[in-house]
């Protein structure tokens, strides 16, 4: 399985981002907001408008929850 990247926060929505890539027992990088890097960072890098989580699938940028929900069920994995 390919390495997962999730930008979080301490929010409901990363915890469920979390916990679902956890539960898949896949491999994932996990960088925080405040401790990894800044809000400023997170908006320069994913738009204004972007919402915590962001995830990646190694160097592929997949979006939101919603987005990295959609390609865990187009891949298969859940």
């Amino acid at each position: 399985m390919t390495t997962f990247v999730l930008y979080a926060d301490c929010g409901i929505e990363s915890d469920r981002i979390r916990q679902l890539l956890k539960s898949l027992n896949g491999e994932y990088l996990e960088y925080l907001v405040g401790v990894d890097f800044s809000d400023r960072q997170f908006r320069m890098e994913f738009g204004q408008d972007a919402e915590y989580p962001q995830v990646a699938v190694g160097t592929t940028h997949i979006g939101g929850l919603k987005d990295a929900l959609h390609y865990l069920q187009d891949q298969g994995l859940i």
